[in-house]
Protein backbone atom coordinates (compact mmCIF):
# COMPACT_ATOMS: atom_id res chain seq x y z
CA UNK A 1 0.00 0.00 0.00
CA UNK A 2 1.33 3.42 -0.95
CA UNK A 3 2.29 5.60 2.03
CA UNK A 4 1.42 9.28 2.14
CA UNK A 5 4.29 10.25 4.45
CA UNK A 6 7.53 8.69 5.60
CA UNK A 7 9.48 9.27 8.78
CA UNK A 8 12.91 10.78 8.06
CA UNK A 9 14.05 10.56 11.69
CA UNK A 10 13.35 8.06 14.48
CA UNK A 11 9.79 8.72 15.67
CA UNK A 12 8.15 7.73 18.95
CA UNK A 13 4.50 8.12 19.88
CA UNK A 14 4.24 8.61 23.64
CA UNK A 15 0.71 7.23 23.79
CA UNK A 16 -1.03 3.90 24.23
CA UNK A 17 -4.12 5.27 22.45
CA UNK A 18 -5.11 2.95 19.58
CA UNK A 19 -6.75 5.93 17.82
CA UNK A 20 -3.53 7.96 17.78
CA UNK A 21 -1.54 4.94 16.67
CA UNK A 22 -4.02 4.28 13.85
CA UNK A 23 -3.60 7.83 12.53
CA UNK A 24 0.18 7.31 12.31
CA UNK A 25 -0.29 3.93 10.64
CA UNK A 26 -2.78 5.31 8.11
CA UNK A 27 -0.28 7.99 7.08
CA UNK A 28 2.39 5.34 6.51
CA UNK A 29 4.73 6.51 9.26
CA UNK A 30 7.24 4.14 10.84
CA UNK A 31 7.18 4.71 14.60
CA UNK A 32 7.47 2.98 17.92
CA UNK A 33 5.17 3.33 20.92
CA UNK A 34 6.32 4.18 24.43
CA UNK A 35 3.45 5.37 26.60
CA UNK A 36 4.44 7.92 29.24
CA UNK A 37 3.61 7.20 32.87
CA UNK A 38 3.07 10.56 34.59
CA UNK A 39 0.85 12.11 37.23
CA UNK A 40 -2.16 13.54 35.38
CA UNK A 41 -3.66 15.52 38.25
CA UNK A 42 -4.64 19.10 37.34
CA UNK A 43 -2.98 21.87 39.33
CA UNK A 44 -5.18 24.14 41.48
CA UNK A 45 -6.90 26.77 39.30
CA UNK A 46 -5.33 25.28 36.14
CA UNK A 47 -7.53 25.89 33.10
CA UNK A 48 -8.13 23.06 30.60
CA UNK A 49 -5.94 24.56 27.86
CA UNK A 50 -2.98 25.01 30.21
CA UNK A 51 -3.57 21.50 31.56
CA UNK A 52 -3.46 19.71 28.17
CA UNK A 53 -0.36 21.65 27.11
CA UNK A 54 1.40 20.78 30.38
CA UNK A 55 0.38 17.13 30.12
CA UNK A 56 1.62 16.83 26.52
CA UNK A 57 4.95 18.41 27.44
CA UNK A 58 5.42 16.29 30.57
CA UNK A 59 4.66 13.09 28.62
CA UNK A 60 7.18 14.09 25.94
CA UNK A 61 9.85 14.99 28.50
CA UNK A 62 9.41 11.66 30.31
CA UNK A 63 9.95 9.67 27.09
CA UNK A 64 12.58 11.84 25.36
CA UNK A 65 15.10 11.15 28.16
CA UNK A 66 14.92 7.46 27.30
CA UNK A 67 15.47 7.99 23.56
CA UNK A 68 17.72 11.05 23.20
CA UNK A 69 18.12 10.73 19.41
CA UNK A 70 14.44 10.19 18.67
CA UNK A 71 11.62 12.64 18.03
CA UNK A 72 8.78 12.17 20.49
CA UNK A 73 5.14 13.06 19.86
CA UNK A 74 2.92 13.37 22.92
CA UNK A 75 -0.67 14.55 23.23
CA UNK A 76 -3.41 15.04 25.77
CA UNK A 77 -7.09 15.77 25.19
CA UNK A 78 -9.90 16.97 27.44
CA UNK A 79 -13.48 18.07 27.01
CA UNK A 80 -13.88 21.62 28.33
CA UNK A 81 -17.42 22.25 29.47
CA UNK A 82 -18.09 25.69 30.98
CA UNK A 83 -14.43 26.03 31.94
CA UNK A 84 -14.17 22.63 33.61
CA UNK A 85 -12.15 19.75 32.16
CA UNK A 86 -14.00 16.48 31.72
CA UNK A 87 -11.53 13.63 31.46
CA UNK A 88 -12.27 9.93 31.22
CA UNK A 89 -15.14 8.80 33.47
CA UNK A 90 -14.15 6.47 36.30
CA UNK A 91 -17.27 4.30 35.90
CA UNK A 92 -20.56 3.98 34.04
CA UNK A 93 -22.45 6.24 36.48
CA UNK A 94 -19.95 9.07 35.94
CA UNK A 95 -20.14 8.52 32.18
CA UNK A 96 -23.94 8.96 32.28
CA UNK A 97 -23.57 12.08 34.42
CA UNK A 98 -21.07 13.61 31.96
CA UNK A 99 -23.28 12.80 28.98
CA UNK A 100 -26.32 14.40 30.59
CA UNK A 101 -24.30 17.54 31.32
CA UNK A 102 -23.35 17.77 27.63
CA UNK A 103 -26.82 16.93 26.25
CA UNK A 104 -28.12 19.82 24.12
CA UNK A 105 -25.08 21.94 24.96
CA UNK A 106 -21.91 23.21 23.30
CA UNK A 107 -18.47 22.29 24.59
CA UNK A 108 -14.84 22.54 23.49
CA UNK A 109 -12.46 19.68 22.87
CA UNK A 110 -8.95 20.84 23.65
CA UNK A 111 -5.76 18.95 22.85
CA UNK A 112 -2.19 19.77 23.71
CA UNK A 113 0.47 18.38 21.40
CA UNK A 114 4.22 18.32 21.98
CA UNK A 115 7.07 17.46 19.61
CA UNK A 116 10.37 16.98 21.40
CA UNK A 117 13.91 15.78 20.74
CA UNK A 118 16.53 15.72 23.49
CA UNK A 119 19.54 15.66 21.13
CA UNK A 120 18.23 18.56 19.04
CA UNK A 121 17.14 20.50 22.14
CA UNK A 122 13.60 20.95 20.77
CA UNK A 123 10.37 21.12 22.77
CA UNK A 124 7.53 22.54 20.68
CA UNK A 125 4.07 22.72 22.27
CA UNK A 126 0.74 23.97 21.02
CA UNK A 127 -2.95 23.49 21.69
CA UNK A 128 -5.93 23.08 19.37
CA UNK A 129 -9.58 23.75 20.18
CA UNK A 130 -12.69 22.40 18.43
CA UNK A 131 -16.26 23.47 19.22
CA UNK A 132 -18.75 20.59 19.49
CA UNK A 133 -22.54 20.86 19.81
CA UNK A 134 -24.49 17.88 21.16
CA UNK A 135 -28.07 17.08 20.25
CA UNK A 136 -30.53 16.89 23.15
CA UNK A 137 -31.09 13.31 24.27
CA UNK A 138 -32.76 11.48 27.13
CA UNK A 139 -31.17 9.88 30.17
CA UNK A 140 -32.30 6.53 28.79
CA UNK A 141 -30.24 7.22 25.65
CA UNK A 142 -27.20 8.13 27.77
CA UNK A 143 -27.64 4.94 29.81
CA UNK A 144 -27.90 2.80 26.65
CA UNK A 145 -24.76 4.38 25.19
CA UNK A 146 -22.85 4.02 28.49
CA UNK A 147 -23.84 0.33 28.58
CA UNK A 148 -21.84 -0.24 25.37
CA UNK A 149 -18.65 0.47 27.35
CA UNK A 150 -17.34 2.88 24.72
CA UNK A 151 -17.50 6.02 26.92
CA UNK A 152 -15.26 4.62 29.63
CA UNK A 153 -11.91 5.34 27.94
CA UNK A 154 -12.93 8.59 26.27
CA UNK A 155 -12.54 12.16 27.51
CA UNK A 156 -16.02 13.56 28.07
CA UNK A 157 -17.47 10.02 27.88
CA UNK A 158 -17.97 9.82 24.13
CA UNK A 159 -16.16 8.79 20.97
CA UNK A 160 -17.04 10.81 17.87
CA UNK A 161 -15.31 8.21 15.68
CA UNK A 162 -17.35 5.35 17.18
CA UNK A 163 -20.87 4.70 18.37
CA UNK A 164 -20.96 8.16 19.99
CA UNK A 165 -21.13 9.88 16.59
CA UNK A 166 -24.93 9.99 16.91
CA UNK A 167 -24.67 12.41 19.86
CA UNK A 168 -22.94 15.12 17.82
CA UNK A 169 -25.08 17.70 16.05
CA UNK A 170 -22.30 20.01 14.84
CA UNK A 171 -18.55 20.56 15.03
CA UNK A 172 -16.53 23.66 14.22
CA UNK A 173 -12.84 23.05 13.78
CA UNK A 174 -10.61 19.99 13.60
CA UNK A 175 -12.40 16.62 13.52
CA UNK A 176 -9.20 14.68 14.25
CA UNK A 177 -8.74 16.83 17.35
CA UNK A 178 -12.04 15.52 18.72
CA UNK A 179 -10.77 11.99 18.08
CA UNK A 180 -7.68 12.91 20.13
CA UNK A 181 -4.90 14.04 17.79
CA UNK A 182 -5.08 17.28 15.75
CA UNK A 183 -3.41 15.98 12.61
CA UNK A 184 -3.20 19.13 10.52
CA UNK A 185 -1.30 21.02 13.21
CA UNK A 186 0.87 18.05 14.19
CA UNK A 187 1.90 17.27 10.61
CA UNK A 188 2.89 20.92 10.10
CA UNK A 189 5.18 20.67 13.16
CA UNK A 190 6.69 17.36 11.99
CA UNK A 191 7.36 18.73 8.50
CA UNK A 192 8.80 21.98 9.84
CA UNK A 193 11.46 20.07 11.83
CA UNK A 194 12.13 17.63 8.98
CA UNK A 195 10.88 14.65 10.98
CA UNK A 196 8.59 13.50 8.14
CA UNK A 197 8.31 14.08 4.42
CA UNK A 198 5.79 13.25 1.74
CA UNK A 199 6.57 9.83 0.24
Amino acid sequence: MQSIYQACKPLILASASPRRQRYFQDLGLAFRVHAADIDETPLPEENPQAFVQRMAEEKARAVMKLYPESWVVAADTVVNFAGFALGKPKDRAEAISMLMQLSGEEHCVQSGICLACHQENVIAVQSVTTQVVFSRFSRKTAEAYAATGEPLDKAGAYGIQGKGAFLVQEIRGSYSNVVGLPLCELLAMLEMYGVIAVS
